[in-house]
């Protein structure tokens, strides 16, 4: 029989309860974390409309961005299915005025329908069993004019990543997705900057503008150490964020998705 994870739901999503430690540590832990926020901090603002407006911040994992907006003026809901992983935003958040909740991606049409003016849903898809039917749930809970920002974890960037590590024959098949076993946190469903343009045009919503995140740190041999070449690292990241072809192998894709505005009756 095949080996039964702890760490996948009945429907075979990733979670992270018992993992949060773990999470913490490899993704925040070190200079990669810090350049996806430090790049966030600077993409977000140029890729978005932000008007205060209310925001559904859609698996928050430890609230890092949730507390970016709120301090925003954004009046921001978050959502998080991971007990372990919102009781870690709530103490990040503080006395922040940001409501939360333990919820699966698969229940917000239901519980918090909206419509919602602006909606992120950052490194969620990647973890789901069915990350376009994810997709479709947030369409559906857009407004009209409502912009998504999308970021996920890329496919392309994965396979670079592992021939550069030697795991040619593991590339040469394609075996690159995790199997969401043991403390393992190599994505389930890694995704294609096509599959997502796709995605988005049979849902009706337009691409409105993409990055790469962090396009050249994780093909280092050695990350740098030294404060003035980290500098200079953020800086080679930030220049050639939205640079052909240099965002297409970023670790991570970030969209901004627009939900057209209706046509007048």
């Amino acid at each position: 029989m095949p080996e039964l994870s702890p760490y996948l739901s009945p429907a075979g999503d990733r979670h992270f309860d018992g993992l949060a430690d773990k999470f913490a540590g490899s993704l925040y832990g070190g200079l990669r974390g810090e350049l996806r926020l430090a790049l966030l901090d600077r993409l977000l603002p140029e890729m978005l409309d932000l008007q205060a407006q209310p925001v559904l911040e859609v698996g928050g994992g430890l609230g890092q961005l949730a507390a970016w907006l709120s301090e925003r003026g954004h009046a921001v809901t978050l959502t998080e299915p991971a007990g372990e992983m919102l009781e870690r935003a709530v103490e990040h958040l503080g006395d922040r005025p940001v409501v939360c909740h333990r919820l699966a991606l698969q229940s917000l049409q239901a519980a918090l329908p909206g419509p919602w003016p602006l909606i992120t849903c950052h490194a969620v898809l990647e973890w789901l069993a069915d990350p376009r039917s994810a997709l479709a749930t947030l369409a559906g809970l857009l407004a009209p004019g409502g912009q998504l920002s999308l970021m996920v974890f890329n496919r392309d960037a994965l396979r670079l990543s592992n021939v550069v590590k030697g795991n040619l024959q593991k590339a040469l098949a394609d075996r690159l997705e995790g199997q969401g076993r043991r403390r393992r946190l190599t994505p389930i469903a890694p995704l294609t900057h096509g599959q997502v343009v796709a995605w988005a045009e049979e849902l009706g919503l337009c691409v409105a503008r993409v990055a790469g995140v962090r396009v050249f740190h994780d093909y280092l041999r050695t990350p740098p150490e030294a404060s003035a070449d980290r500098q200079a690292l953020l800086e080679l990241e930030w220049r050639y964020s939205r640079v052909d072809p240099h965002w297409r192998l970023g670790r991570y894709l970030l969209y901004t998705l627009i939900r057209p505005e209706e046509p007048a009756s």
